[in-house]
């Protein structure tokens, strides 16, 4: 899962998207609304972590433009404006949550938990497929209760399609919300992760359509 990080104070920006990546997810950081805005419209993301008070846009015109354009992925605001006029006006904008500076990254992350799950139709912090679960509060993921030992990208790879259960995901979608923008990608490698995965599980519960992706069944 990919996020998108649009906060200009540099010591909490890097403080995000350390936690972020320790979730086991990507974090991409933009530090005003210009950038914050062009990064969202123009790249793939499952959720955006917004702070309001942004140079060269504010965060509530790139909350509306993102809305109007019909960007529904879930949005939730930081920011040190804690009135209550201040919340509704965020949520109001299409905001799914807001969270008030100073807080707890704890809090920031279950908080994104929460919202992804809620984005792509889950409900339980632990998803399942058949024998395999995959606890988003730990990382911890299962096949038929044996702890299944799996590196990062592994797991980015497990995790999107647990999240899109049932859908196909192609393998550029997989690309793009498993790596960085930056990174050296290499369309390859994920025939190489989905390999790895299923030497660990149960292999026909990945089903490869060919010349289209992949889908969790």
């Amino acid at each position: 899962m990919k996020i998108l990080v649009v906060e200009d104070e540099p010591a909490l920006a890097g403080q995000i998207v350390e936690a972020i990546e320790q979730a086991g997810w990507v974090a991409e950081l933009a530090v005003d609304g210009l950038d914050g805005l062009y990064r969202a419209t123009e790249e793939s993301f499952d959720a955006m972590v917004l702070d309001l008070g942004l140079p060269k846009l504010d965060g509530l015109s790139v909350l509306h433009a993102l809305r109007n354009q019909e960007h529904s992925w879930p949005v939730i605001i930081l920011s040190a404006r804690s009135a209550l006029g201040d919340r509704i006006d965020g949520l109001n904008a299409g905001a799914d949550d807001y969270l008030c500076k100073p807080f707890q990254m704890a809090e920031l992350i279950a908080r994104l938990r929460a919202q992804l799950r809620r984005g792509t139709g889950q409900s339980s912090p632990v998803l399942t497929a058949g024998g395999l679960m995959l606890d988003t509060r730990t990382s911890a993921v299962y096949w038929h209760g044996d702890p299944v030992k799996l590196t990062a990208l592994e797991f980015k790879v497990l995790s999107y399609l647990l999240h899109n259960r049932g859908k196909l995901v192609s393998r550029t979608e997989l690309i793009e919300h498993i790596y960085r923008q930056d990174f050296d990608r290499d369309s390859n490698t994920i025939e190489v992760f989905i390999r790895r995965i299923r030497t660990k599980i149960d292999g026909d519960i990945i089903t490869t359509v060919r010349g289209m992706g992949y889908r969790l069944d």
